[in-house]
Formats: C-alpha cells, sequence, structure tokens
C-alpha cells in the first residue's frame, strides 16, 4: 500500500517507522526540518515497545503532488484540519483518509477539508512515544489502534487499510461505533493530560500521588458521566477502572500536553480535558473538574504566546 503520513510528530513517526518496515512505499510529511532531515539521510530510527529497528521512508516538508491509497492525518487536533486541506494533492478518487487524534472535534475539521465520504477516524491508546532526537522516536506501549467509518467510508475501504495496520504488528481493529470509541479514549486522556501537565508527573506517578490521582479519577469520572447524559453507548461501567489500566501500560510516558508545555508550545487542550465543559453544556450540564484543569494549562499557554 502507498501511504503517506501527514505529520510525522512521535506519534506519526511510530505509526510510519512500523508501517514503513513491511511492504509499503510510505512518505511522510511534516515542518520540522531537522527531523524530515535526519530521515532523509538515515532513515528513521524506532526503539521501544516494537523493538528496535530503522525504517527507510520518503521523507518530505512540502507535500509532494503524487497520489496514494491512504492518507494518515496525524497531526495536532487543532492543526488537523489544515494538515488536512495541505494533504489534497494526495488524493485521487480512491484515496482514504484516515485521522488519528486525541480528544473531540477535530475530525469535523478534516471532513470539511476533504470529505466525509473518504474518511475514517481513528484513535491511538496508551502508546506513550515521544523524539528523543531528529530521527529517532521511541514509544512505550502500544496497545491498540481502533478505526471506523466517519459518515458513509464503506466498510470495504476501510479492510485493506485495518489489514497493512496489522501486518505492521499494530493490534488494529474497525469498530462500529466511532463516537463511543472515542469517548472511551477521551475519558483515559482527560485522567492524565491536564494533571500530568500540572504536576510535571508522569501517568505512573500521578496514578500513585494521593493528590493527583484524586483528581485524575475525578475528571474521567466526570467526563464518563457527561458522556452518558449525552447518550453515548458507552461500555466502559468504571471509570477509575479504566483509566487505571489504561495508566498501566505507560507509567513512564509523558502526555502529549506535557511534552508540548515542556518544548514551550501550546498544547491540545481544548480538544482534550476542554471538550468535557463543552460537551456537558449540549445536555444542560457542566464539568467543573475539566474546566479548572482546562484553564489552569491554557494559563500558562498564555506566557509562551508572550514569550
Amino acid at each position: 500500500m502507498k501511504i503517506a503520513i501527514v505529520g510525522c510528530g512521535a506519534m506519526g513517526s511510530v505509526y510510519a517507522g512500523l508501517l514503513g518496515s513491511r511492504d509499503n512505499d510510505v512518505l511522510v510529511i511534516d515542518r520540522w526540518d531537522a527531523h524530515i532531515q535526519a530521515i532523509q539521510d538515515n532513515g528513521l530510527h524506532i526503539t521501544g515497545a516494537s523493538g528496535e529497528r530503522r525504517a527507510r521512508l520518503r521523507a518530505y516538508r512540502d507535500v509532494p503532488h503524487e497520489t496514494v491509497d491512504l492518507v494518515i492525518i496525524a497531526a495536532k487536533a487543532a492543526q488537523a484540519g489544515s494538515a488536512a486541506a495541505s494533504a489534497r494533492p494526495l488524493l485521487n478518487d480512491a484515496t482514504t483518509v484516515l485521522t488519528i487524534q486525541n480528544g473531540l472535534g477535530s475530525a469535523d475539521d478534516v471532513a470539511r477539508a476533504v470529505g466525509s465520504e473518504r474518511l475514517a477516524v481513528g484513535i491511538a491508546a496508551a502508546f506513550g512515544a515521544s523524539l528523543p532526537a531528529p530521527g529517532h522516536v521511541h514509544h512505550n506501549g502500544m496497545a491498540a489502534i481502533r478505526m471506523g467509518a466517519y459518515s458513509t467510508l464503506s466498510p470495504a475501504r476501510l479492510e485493506p487499510v485495518v489489514a497493512a495496520w496489522q501486518d505492521a504488528g499494530f493490534n488494529a481493529e474497525s469498530v462500529q461505533d466511532v463516537t463511543a470509541m472515542q469517548w472511551e479514549k477521551l475519558i483515559c486522556n482527560v485522567a492524565y493530560s491536564a494533571p500530568c501537565t500540572l504536576s510535571g508527573l508522569t501517568v505512573g506517578q500521578v496514578m500513585s500521588d494521593a493528590h493527583m490521582s484524586q483528581v485524575s479519577q475525578a475528571a474521567a469520572t466526570e467526563a464518563w458521566n457527561v458522556a452518558r447524559a449525552r447518550g453515548i453507548a458507552l461500555t466502559v461501567t468504571d471509570p477509575v477502572a479504566h483509566v487505571q489500566a489504561f495508566g498501566a501500560r505507560i507509567p513512564d510516558a509523558k502526555p502529549s500536553v506535557m511534552l508540548d508545555h515542556e518544548r514551550g508550545r501550546v498544547s491540545e487542550i481544548d480538544y482534550i480535558n476542554g471538550a468535557v465543559p463543552r460537551e456537558a453544556a449540549k445536555c444542560g450540564h457542566t464539568a467543573a473538574v475539566n474546566m479548572v484543569l482546562t484553564a489552569l494549562v491554557k494559563q500558562r499557554e498564555a506566557a509562551f504566546q508572550a514569550a
């Protein structure tokens, strides 16, 4: 399969490295010059839960004018729509687009850019990915990749996509209820994204800290309650057990929001903890825990923007 990955950050690099290690023609597009140059010169070095390898990929700073079978949008949530718009030269009538981001809302931006009929939405669970250096990605886990149709994408179009991920070593499956899938991942994200970022603790340290564990569990439980109030068909019956099982797979990981703050960058917190109060308002509820956590994170980010 010919695959383009738009947004070759930590998670995009994991996808690229494993998919590129199999019989796929993989090209990556990212604006980080040093990362792209390192991949062009020496390939992409992957370490961690999938073992150690070096994948030879085609790497570009700008989108090349050639079409592909699959476009994976792996940019941060706030940039997903613009990343998808930039990927239009890669599309033909048969191209499937898979967007994988944390939180809620970015898939709508991608659908407006590339068309809902070709779009699949995915989630990635418990990878704990980071970029130690240009051309080097490390990941602490790789629990699951789940994907489903955004609207009218046919199962026949999704089958070869799922098969390519499975062949590359991912625990990949298709799902029928994309909304429930996103909410069940969001519950995990809100438990650790803001709490880890604000405390400076890893996922495992938040779980074991007497104070931050309470905050983490409260954020997750609130998101779970909002999802139920919104009529989402969750399979999760115990939100605390759900996020503890998630966290136990990647205790040494730092969430992407925390990694952004360590680099002085604005995060995608509005699509994670910030999504919960927005969704709560749609059904006449409030979400005070996640509202406060979001406000505290954004207060820090205001300093980044002012610098």
